[in-house]
């Protein structure tokens, strides 16, 4: 099943959206927003799925072509927004660009961050930035939608909460991350608003590359139009999205509608050197941040700048046939313009 919401007040409109992305229909008689239907997923989610048989069957009543551009991220809110780090490639090239051994709690326990989750980006809204000498990075990641999650649930119980599926850019202002690091108390000004893609899907439209509690395909994100990275999204995913939810509910609950995000898609070489970019053979990256670090390692220093406005990031994922499966994350950076 694939869902989606209409820019319709601040929490938008439920809609179901066809296998092909091109046509959806209201399902707002059925649960007004998306997050009424995960707060009621077992009594709602049957009929959600019945009006998606029918959508793709071409029998449901008010159906209508679909325009990417009017949706916003499924959850324009959420209570509970937490981001991992789940791809411990990217980890690794962070702490080597400075010479820094990687704890080995860093295999075993994730990390993880609380973002704001009060306003999200729709997935082509533009992307505002006070100054481009914040550092401003995209992030190609994959997030998941839970139910209610109880806490202290363990990775098998926590596969049973994950309902949706849907990816992520996760802005991130570079410049500002070490100063707030260096306080010991983590992100805050160095994370503004995060994007969504405009359809989040069921883990069982995913059919076999959902494996393990991982999405078994690449991440595609194109930079200014040129394709920048291609990483495999499952191989090096060394927590899974289930151990993600249950390190997040270790000592909390998590209300229906949390995203638990798995942070930036990375892949090493195979020959285990730090990566190469898509014209020298390489899957290239999912993030500005990772290309100046490989530049860092191999040359001394970085080359590669941030973004500047104007710039445009596209992110997206398609299945084994080429089809785009969530629609696009498609946003430019602009100065921001006080209102």
């Amino acid at each position: 099943m694939k869902l989606a919401t209409l820019k319709n007040g601040r929490d938008g409109e439920l809609i179901v959206v066809s296998r092909d992305l091109t046509r959806a229909v209201r399902a707002s008689d059925i649960g007004a927003t998306l997050q009424q239907a995960v707060e009621s997923w077992d009594s709602l989610a049957p009929k959600l799925e019945q009006r998606y048989v029918q959508l793709n069957d071409g029998q449901a009543e008010g159906a209508f072509d679909l325009d990417q551009s009017k949706l916003h991220s499924p959850l324009p809110r959420s209570y509970h927004w937490a981001d991992g780090s789940a791809y411990l490639n990217h980890v690794k090239l962070v702490r080597q660009a400075r010479n820094a051994e990687m704890p080995e709690t860093f295999w075993t326990d994730p990390l993880m961050y609380q973002g704001g989750g009060d306003r999200f980006l729709a997935p082509t809204e533009d992307i505002e930035a006070v100054s481009e000498e914040h550092g401003i990075d995209f992030e190609g990641e994959i997030a998941v939608i839970t139910d209610d999650v109880p806490m202290a649930v363990t990775p098998e119980q926590a596969a049973g909460h994950i309902k949706l599926v849907m990816l992520v850019n996760d802005v991130s202002l570079r410049g500002l991350i070490p100063g707030e690091l260096a306080k010991g108390f983590g992100f805050f000004q160095a994370k503004p608003a995060s994007s969504f893609s405009p359809i989040a899907v069921t883990p069982d439209e995913l059919g076999d590359a959902w494996q393990d509690g991982k999405v078994h395909l690449p991440l595609t994100v194109h930079f200014n139009g040129e394709k920048f990275g291609e990483p495999e999204a499952g191989p090096d995913m060394i927590f899974s999205f289930p151990q993600l939810v249950a390190h997040a509910a270790k000592t909390r609950y998590l209300g229906a509608g949390a995203v638990v995000g798995s942070g930036t898609v990375s892949n090493p070489d195979p020959d285990g050197g730090p990566g190469k970019p898509i014209a020298d053979g390489g899957v290239g990256y999912s993030c500005l941040a990772e290309v100046r670090m490989v530049e860092q390692i191999l040359h001394g220093q970085a080359k590669t700048s941030f973004m500047r406005f104007g710039d445009r990031v596209r992110i997206e994922m398609f299945d084994r046939e080429g089809k785009s499966i969530f629609g696009a994350i498609d946003q430019q950076v602009v100065k921001y313009q006080p209102k």
